[in-house]
């Protein structure tokens, strides 16, 4: 996913994405434990698209700045 497209998405989207990459995350981890991962290089793009959903998240939670 690219920024632009979790930007559009709502927190509680952004939540349940994040539980559902890290899902198949886990299966990828288990496979490559069994020698059963052909394509190892998606293990690191799902961690990357964790780390960018979880960012945007934070900073949507973030509460505004209050100007002096």
């Amino acid at each position: 996913m690219t920024s632009k497209e979790i930007r559009d998405l709502s927190p509680i989207e952004i939540t349940s994405k994040i539980r559902e990459i890290r899902e198949s995350l886990l299966q990828a981890r288990l496979r490559k434990q069994t020698g059963q991962v052909e394509k190892t290089h998606e293990l690191r793009s799902l961690r990357k698209d964790v780390a960018r959903l979880e960012t945007i998240l934070r900073q949507k939670n973030k509460p505004a700045p209050v100007a002096a």
